[in-house]
């Protein structure tokens, strides 16, 4: 190998350690500031992603399994336990049975679950505009798109 190879793929690893490095900063303060902006609710921005994913529309009256939260949020079972257990703890979320597999439970919002999700709607979006107030719209997009990427080729790992 030459000593230009060498340099090169010292280089990469260079880049590819800035760039996950970055990554794991941004992650904890996504997590960090972001329960700042909903600490009025009490709430955690896994808490946040649980009640977000359940008042999708296309979940919020059927409702969703647990696995399919898991997949979704791309969480342990071991981490989504406990942030379910306080969720129902707090009457926000029920498990209901399936109607097609009366075995199987359903994870869905209550009433007052709808309600919390829509009051937290507010600072949520100033989270986001304050968060992305140094990108453009543009900018926005085509983050989300190289991370989509980035997303993929690690499912693939």
């Amino acid at each position: 190998m030459s000593r230009r190879d060498t340099s090169s793929q010292r280089r990469q690893f260079e880049v590819a350690n800035r760039l996950f490095f970055r990554l794991y900063q941004c992650s904890n303060l996504l997590h960090k500031n972001g329960s700042r902006y909903i600490s009025d609710f009490g709430s955690t921005t896994q808490q946040w992603a649980v009640l977000g994913a359940l008042a999708h529309p296309l979940v919020r009256d059927k409702g969703m399994s647990v696995k399919d939260l898991i997949e979704f949020l791309l969480l342990s079972r071991q981490n989504l336990t406990a942030v379910l257990d306080r969720l129902e703890g707090r009457g926000w979320i029920e498990r209901v049975k399936d109607p097609e597999d009366g075995r199987s439970r359903l994870l869905r919002l209550t009433e007052a679950g709808v309600h919390t999700w829509e009051e937290m709607q507010k600072p949520i979006a100033a989270f986001y505009s304050d968060a992305l107030a140094p990108l453009s719209d543009a900018e926005q997009e085509q983050l989300c798109a190289l991370l989509d990427r980035l997303k993929g080729g690690l499912n693939e790992l």
